[in-house]
């Protein structure tokens, strides 16, 4: 038993992507939309990325030395053998 047949599916995804576009469009008008300062939220956006650009390499810069140290442990306490037991 269907609950919906083709037409209704049809008007319903209609009205998916309207709603969608409509929340994408209202989204980019609060974006864009000057304060009173002037400035945007786009403004701010793009002014603070270099810098959290930098905090994001400096992160990660920390988490690969974290994660050689660790392998470089385990390797180091890893036991040579010319012939695995298998």
């Amino acid at each position: 038993m269907l609950l919906f047949n083709n037409k209704e599916i049809r008007y319903m995804s209609l009205f998916k992507y309207l709603v969608l576009g409509a929340a994408v469009a209202a989204g980019v008008s609060y974006a864009t939309r000057k304060r009173e300062d002037g400035r945007s939220l786009m403004d701010d956006l793009s002014e603070k990325a270099p810098e959290w650009m930098d905090k994001a390499k400096q992160y990660a810069d920390q988490l690969k030395g974290q994660y050689q140290h660790a392998t470089s442990a385990v390797r180091d306490e890893s036991v040579p053998t010319e012939n695995p037991p298998y």
